[in-house]
């Protein structure tokens, strides 16, 4: 009798940013909503330059715009500008919503390209949902970038290292992610919180579940306590 198999350790692409139709499974926000001042655009980017050095094809996502801290006269005082972002859909179907099992996996990896102000670098965050019982926690990790000079990298960062937001602010008491059922996958920019407004232009090529094997640059193995909101 055949044993079963040993569950796959192979690489999962998450999201990949390709089509038109990639892109329109993603939800975006910022700070304008509510009457903030900041912009937002999310688009396919096919732009040979930007794109240079991208195996497999010749188009990315484009997260973009200009970040501002001021916010409309009526609404000074009562919110905080700053802030813009995306993340994927939810995934309805007939028998429930769909998520993602990475419990197989070690790492999130993401290929990215960072442009726009130098002084935005620090405040990008990557962001989880969980499918768990309450609905606004976030799991979260600072996105550190190594090349300044808008080429294409891989940032590989330990599931354990997130650390769990609600609201946010940090939750006391941490606990493990359930990595059985990932909701949501996203990333935001959080130039309210370091003080830093400017242009800000980030590609994003992919978004996978990996392991050490395939880890092609040594990730941060310590905890980031910092959050955003």
């Amino acid at each position: 009798m055949e044993g079963a198999k040993e569950p796959s350790r192979a690489p999962m692409t998450l999201f990949a940013f390709q089509t038109r139709e990639d892109i329109k499974n993603f939800a975006t926000g910022c700070d304008a909503d509510i009457g903030g001042m900041s912009t937002l655009h999310f688009d396919l980017d096919e732009s040979p330059e930007r794109n240079k050095g991208i195996a497999g094809g010749s188009s990315t996502a484009r997260f973009w715009g200009e970040m501002r801290l001021d916010v409309r006269p009526e609404v000074r005082g009562k919110i905080r500008g700053g802030y813009a972002g995306f993340r994927s859909k939810p995934r309805p179907s007939l028998f429930g919503e769909i998520c993602d099992d990475v419990s197989n996996h070690q790492f999130l990896g993401l290929r990215l390209r960072l442009g726009g102000d130098p002084r935005l670098r620090n405040s990008y965050f990557v962001n989880i949902q969980t499918d768990g019982p309450v609905t606004t926690d976030l799991w979260q990790h600072r996105l550190y970038f190594k090349r300044n000079d808008g080429g294409w990298e891989d940032i590989f960062i330990p599931f354990d290292n997130f650390i769990l937001t609600n609201t946010g602010e940090l939750v006391q008491h941490q606990i493990t992610m359930f990595r059985e059922r990932i909701r949501t996958v996203g990333i935001s920019l959080l130039g309210g919180n370091s003080g830093v407004s400017g242009t800000y232009d980030l590609g994003i090529h992919s978004i996978r579940a990996v392991n050490e094997e395939d880890v092609t640059k040594p990730p941060s193995m310590e905890k980031d306590p910092s959050h955003g909101t």
